[in-house]
């Protein structure tokens, strides 16, 4: 059974989801098992698209700390 898309990081999501394009360019799949690994690639790509904006905040309030003037309490 795969791991649940919300216990991955980002690096796993994403190569999850390159394996999951992998699969479905090459074909050959049932319309079934096409449509359930298009699923868990959408849900990878979000995943992935949260990871991202996550660490984007955290750089932003980084950049933004380092850029106030005041001394720290």
């Amino acid at each position: 059974m795969r791991e649940p898309v919300d216990g991955l990081g980002y690096e796993q999501a994403r190569d999850e989801l390159a394996e999951v394009v992998r699969k479905l360019e090459s074909g050959g799949l049932s319309l079934d098992d096409a449509v359930a690994l298009w699923e868990r690639g959408e849900a990878l790509a979000r995943r992935c698209e949260e990871q991202l904006a996550g660490a984007r905040d955290r750089v932003k309030a980084v950049l933004e700390h380092a850029d106030d003037p005041r001394p720290e309490q």
